[in-house]
């Protein structure tokens, strides 16, 4: 497959189902503003169409859900999120997860408003324990943002046994965290657990003992991106 081929397949993927009532109101708000704009005439109208035709166009973009085709390859570790690896470092992960305070390597992926927005699971994993804190709507890229931002976290537990964890975090634009998963829920790699809307962040915190093997500044493709091997 060309990369042109590929690059349009990803910008015309179907929308996510938590895209749907942006969608409708906008294209709703388009159909009537066009109408009026047509029957009365109206610049008014004319400019809200157009406006809102715009929005439509953005959320299909925004809200896009491209199917991934995770490694076959045995213990990997693969992104759970689109975007731009931004923070690489040794943390505990958030407190409500009951994961323990001992630090553990985590890799912080940024999501701007031009990236794929859909959360996928890096390992094959039972969730254990689903926590949500409320905070506050930082800029999703600094360090910070782990502690304050609003959060949802998920604390998986892999077959052998060892821990892990995955936090969508909100950012300065994203309001609206949705995760569909459920405590006791098993998942398979890359497979989809939910969507952050309008920009935001993933943080991965791996098992002890298991080392990153990627950098600041690197591009993750999610479900695809090998992040680590167990």
């Amino acid at each position: 497959m060309s990369s042109f081929t590929h690059s349009l397949k990803l910008v015309l993927a179907p929308p996510h189902p938590a895209g749907r009532p942006f969608l409708i109101v906008s294209g709703v708000v388009a159909v009537l503003g066009l109408v009026l704009g047509l029957a009365l005439p109206s610049t008014t109208a004319w400019v809200v169409a157009v406006l809102a035709f715009v929005f439509f166009l953005f959320c299909l973009y925004f809200f896009r859900d491209p199917e991934r085709l995770p490694s076959l390859l045995p213990g990997i570790v693969v992104a759970p999120a689109d975007g731009k690896v931004v923070l690489v470092g040794q943390v505990a992960p958030p407190a409500e997860l009951g994961l323990g305070i001992e630090p553990r390597w985590r890799i912080a992926i940024f999501l701007s408003v031009l990236d794929v927005h859909v959360n996928r699971m890096p390992v094959a994993a039972e969730v254990t324990r689903i926590a949500y804190h409320k905070g506050q709507f930082l800029n999703a890229s600094v360090d910070k943002a782990s502690d304050l931002n609003e959060r949802n976290g998920l604390a998986l537990r892999l077959a052998d046994g060892r821990t892990m964890a995955v936090v969508q975090i909100a950012g300065l634009i994203a309001r609206r965290i949705l995760c569909h998963a459920k405590e006791g829920a098993f998942f398979t790699i890359g497979e989809r657990f939910g969507i952050i809307r309008f920009g935001s962040r993933t943080d991965l915190y791996l098992p002890h003992g298991v080392e990153p093997l990627v950098r600041v500044g690197q591009t993750m493709i999610g479900g695809e991106t090998v992040l680590a091997r167990l």
